[in-house]
């Protein structure tokens, strides 16, 4: 089927044969207008890619635009390591720290202008936010929405209070249903899935659809190589189900998918859904029509859970069950994210019970807990709102680096592309002056940083940032020039000890074992009962091992491999 058809095929699965031929004829002029690309891609991954997530104004300096601030310290510590950075909402917005959007096709006049972003992407590739679901309640478009303007009457999605929507499954504690009301005095009430402020689209309105594609393409035109599609599993609404991961709406990620591959086959599709881990990489599709990468949100909770228990069994269980459904996707790995760490993603993986000790080691630390709305009216932890630092060192006061990267050496040694959020990278700990300040939990995470005090501090190697930043750089580094580290390279968990996570990667001629203690006690262990041959060294250290009898320390990590490795 060519693509062409592709797209008119699921017009009418999502629309029916006369509104899709109809949504067809509005989409082409869009299509055609930009420049097709001459092939796909022979391989969308490699071991080289690692993304960097970044609002644009984490790293700011006085006289000067935030996102040519970003650049220059991107440009200076980051080129040889970052392949990717990936820009949280840039665009003017209301609410929600940019995902409330105003204007989906400006860039925040505070943070700088599409030349500020451009010239990230002369050293980097860059990753957009697509804001799908919703748009602000203060943007251009829905003033227009209320007043009736044509293109805009059918913008949002409008439901008699009366409507029971017990069936839907709800990602906040705050009402589902907004009162507005419109120019001419009438009221309605609006479907607003994460806030008042926040309207959802109604993607039934060919208005919407045709002014969402039309930002899809702007995008790639900007020079955007991957978009995160936000919220999307709740991008189509149905009364009467849970209105989530419908039908159609893996139909418009296919589609989606089936657009860029006539104009930017190169241009890849993540999805952004946390839920737990069967439902998430149902955006797989296929294989090859849906989505490339899915964000692994099991990983984060899981985790954070293996270094409190100081046990890695479950951690181990359930990374031996990670599947692809072709060369063609694969996991987008992170710890740590703006957001908190979700812990729905644990759903049939630990029990009610274990989920608690989650929540009462973050409060003890620090931390706040934020909730969803159950069917029945009740409330459940949906996030946990802290710093992964704080979250695995467990201890307000601990300045125990090596535990940190401890975790990191994990997420960097799975299968999938690793994603490194700069608070992460950059040591960063618990912003609860910010919290006080906004009276948002999620603010926790967010600190905005002066860039020369981040560059002192990074230049000082007693500073618990310094400590963090340059091991975590170099294992990123070595990771790079590893081809056994391909996002899709063969990878095999080895259960030696409960207080070690192993996994074996395999590519080639090149063999790598990766080791992680996640206890603070010494594991002493043979390595021929891991299938390892003495000698081989570590990679990240080049030290070599040359006797069977091993002994890692407490938090230590080690990429064992033979001479066939390179090391950093």
């Amino acid at each position: 089927m060519s693509d062409t058809a592709r797209i008119k095929n699921l017009l009418s699965q999502i629309y029916g044969n006369h509104t899709g031929a109809l949504a067809f004829e509005r989409l082409a002029p869009l299509i055609k207008d930009i420049p097709k690309a001459d092939s796909g891609p022979s391989d969308y991954f490699s071991e080289k890619d690692v993304f960097l997530i970044t609002y644009g104004d984490t790293l700011i300096k006085e006289g000067q635009k935030p996102l040519a601030t970003l650049s220059d310290f991107a440009g200076r510590y980051l080129k040889d390591a970052v392949s990717t950075i990936h820009f949280l909402p840039f665009f003017p917005y209301s609410s929600d720290d940019g995902f409330s959007v105003t204007d989906f096709f400006l860039i925040n006049p505070q943070l700088g202008t599409w030349d500020e972003v451009k010239s990230v992407g002369v050293d980097f590739e860059l990753m957009f936010d697509f804001v799908i679901n919703h748009f602000s309640a203060r943007s251009d478009w829905f003033r227009s929405y209320l007043a009736c303007k044509p293109g805009f009457e059918t913008f949002a999605i409008e439901v008699d209070p009366a409507t029971d929507l017990s069936m839907v499954t709800r990602p906040r504690s705050l009402p589902l249903l907004t009162e507005f009301e419109r120019q001419d005095g009438s009221r309605v009430h609006l479907w607003t899935t994460f806030s008042a402020d926040q309207i959802d689209f109604n993607y039934r309105s060919l208005d919407v659809l045709e002014k969402m594609v039309e930002a899809l393409l702007f995008y790639v035109k900007l020079g955007a190589t991957a978009l995160r599609l936000d919220a999307i599993a709740y991008l189509w609404k149905e009364v009467g189900t849970n209105c989530i991961h419908r039908p159609r709406t893996h139909a418009m990620v296919k589609l989606f998918r089936a657009i860029l591959d006539v104009v930017a086959p190169q241009v890849i599709i993540i999805t952004e859904t946390n839920v737990p881990h069967a439902e998430n990489i149902s955006y797989f599709g296929n294989g090859r029509d849906e989505a490339q990468m899915v964000y692994n949100f099991t990983l984060p909770p899981l985790l954070f859970y293996t270094f409190l228990k100081e046990d890695a069994t479950e951690l181990s269980r359930w990374a031996g069950t990670l599947r692809l459904a072709s060369e063609s996707t694969t996991f987008f790995n992170f710890t740590a994210s703006h957001d908190g760490i979700g812990v729905r993603p644990l759903e049939g993986i630990l029990p009610p019970e274990e989920v608690a000790l989650l929540v009462d080691a973050v409060k003890s630390n620090g931390g706040q807990v934020s909730t969803r709305r159950n069917a029945d009216g009740s409330d459940s932890p949906y996030e946990l709102n802290i710093t992964y630092v704080d979250a695995i060192l467990a201890d307000p006061q601990s300045d125990q680096a090596k535990k940190f990267l401890a975790s990191q050496s994990i997420q960097y040694a799975l299968p999938g592309v690793p994603a490194t959020y700069i608070h992460s990278l950059l040591g960063s700990r618990n912003w609860n002056e910010g919290v006080r300040q906004t009276g948002r939990a999620r603010t926790i995470n967010r600190e905005k940083l002066m860039v020369d005090s981040v560059v002192a501090e990074l230049q000082n190697p007693e500073t618990f940032r310094s400590k963090v930043f340059h091991p975590y750089m170099q294992m990123i580094k070595c990771r790079r020039q590893q081809p056994a580290f391909h996002p899709n390279a063969a990878s095999e968990i080895l259960n030696i000890d409960p207080k070690i996570f192993a996994i074996k990667r395999q590519k080639g001629d090149q063999t790598i074992y990766a080791l992680t203690n996640v206890s603070p006690e010494r594991v002493h262990f043979m390595m021929s009962d891991a299938g390892i041959n003495a000698p081989v060294h570590d990679l990240l250290t080049g030290n070599p091992f040359e006797t069977q009898s091993f002994e890692l320390m407490p938090y230590q990590y080690v990429w064992l491999s033979g001479e066939n490795a390179e090391a950093a």
